[in-house]
């Protein structure tokens, strides 16, 4: 696989020493320049590495300073994850159904160009969805997929019922790629806004957060962001 851009090792510095507990919650960072002359990068590098672990909630940032979360993220290294994702199984659970409410091709955030290696302006297909049991939301996502994609599998840009069912097996079938690597990211958190209502929540109920990105040697396939309601487990059973 190629080496990680200058971007992911800072960011997955950061993210491994926060996890660790060797930087505690409310812990101050070092300073932009300070990490830029550490890492001999551009300050925009160390920007858009500090911009992806605020958008997973690791860091908060002020007038004085960058520093911890307060309830930083803690991870779960989930090897059967990759094997369950090579196997193509789907993310919903027995039982549940999923609504697209949104499907397209937009402008890639900074953050998610970086993710997927693009170029600023880029465009990305964004997928917006819902899964529930009966009347209950079980699931609240935006998965992201580099734009040619869209060519190959029209269906990332249908929201018809039925098209989110087995996207992923889909897209790696059409793309001729492998999964070879997975990561997931988890914390705990209360809801903002956006997600309170999507899930049928009061703003600030607890939730659990996450972020999974699928990747080959050619490089990610898939990148997820997804939170579930209080009450709902993730579990994951580990083979010798």
């Amino acid at each position: 696989m190629p080496s990680p851009k200058t971007f992911t090792k800072i960011a997955d510095h950061f993210r491994e020493r926060i996890l660790s507990g060797e930087l505690e919650p409310g812990a101050k960072l070092p300073t932009n320049r300070e990490i830029a002359g550490q890492w001999q990068a551009a300050a925009a590098t160390v920007s858009r590495a500090l911009q992806a672990l605020q958008v997973e909630n690791f860091i908060r940032t002020t007038p004085r300073g960058t520093y911890v979360a307060d309830d930083p993220r803690w991870t779960l290294s989930a090897r059967d994850r990759l094997a369950r994702v090579q196997r193509v199984k789907s993310f919903l659970a027995e039982g549940e159904t999923s609504r697209v409410t949104a499907a397209e091709l937009i402008v890639s955030p900074l953050y998610v160009a970086e993710i997927f290696d693009l170029e600023a302006g880029d465009q990305v297909v964004r997928r917006e969805w819902l899964a529930g049991r009966g009347k209950t939301r079980t699931v609240f996502a935006v998965t992201w997929y580099p734009a040619p994609f869209a060519a190959l599998v029209p269906d990332l840009l249908n929201t018809a019922p039925g098209r989110n069912h087995g996207l992923s097996a889909r897209v790696l079938e059409a793309t001729g790629r492998t999964i070879t690597h997975a990561r997931d990211d988890m914390h705990a958190r209360p809801a903002d806004a956006r997600e309170a209502s999507a899930l049928a929540l009061p703003v600030g109920s607890p939730i659990l957060a996450g972020a999974h990105r699928w990747s080959d040697a050619e490089g990610v396939i898939e990148y997820g962001e997804w939170c579930l309601p209080p009450r709902f487990t993730i579990g994951y059973e580990y083979q010798p």
